[in-house]
């Protein structure tokens, strides 16, 4: 079985992970061009829990949310690379604009974002407590995002082009 997995799938993994008593702690973003920001993100996620799960952004919710000109990366490539990384067990796509839906279905026991998210303001807070579970907030790497390697990519090709991230919140 792959790490990539439909919601479906992912619902039926966590009712063993329950049975289990294991922490599932969720997370969810973009991840288009993964950094050391991500990385860092990812293991200290993990690190609360026994499973982490990513929610993955589709390509047409990126470009609801940030503009046409993202992602940069695609969906499958997005997944895989995530994937990829030691700190990820399972990635599942969602086609929101905010991964209300998918939280709600999964019920993590713990749900994480950047700590440049409010406490309040964490779209699923409120199913995560009403079920017990933990909101938390990680301090995120500084200098390190998305939106500063596509500029520095943008400056040392000389584009002048604008870089359309949005506002980076979900």
């Amino acid at each position: 079985m792959g790490k990539i997995v439909s919601l479906t799938r992912l619902i039926r993994i966590r009712r063993a992970l329950r049975k289990q008593k294991r922490v599932v702690v969720f997370t969810n973003g973009t991840f288009d061009i993964i950094h050391r920001g991500h990385v860092d993100y990812l293991t200290r996620a993990k690190s609360l829990g026994d499973v982490l799960v990513v929610g993955l952004n589709t390509d047409s919710s990126i470009r609801r949310i940030k503009g046409s000109n993202r992602p940069i990366n695609n969906n499958a490539d997005r997944a895989t690379v995530l994937a990829a990384l030691a700190a990820v067990d399972y990635v599942c796509f969602f086609g929101d604009d905010t991964p209300h839906r998918i939280i709600s279905r999964l019920v993590p026991d713990i749900l994480v974002k950047g700590a440049d998210w409010r406490v309040n303001a964490i779209v699923g807070k409120d199913v995560v407590e009403a079920h017990g579970g933990k909101v938390k907030t990680i301090r995120l790497t500084p200098g390190r995002s998305t939106t500063s390697v596509i500029k520095r990519v943008l400056k040392a090709h000389g584009s002048s082009n604008s870089v359309s991230a949005g506002s980076g919140r979900r």
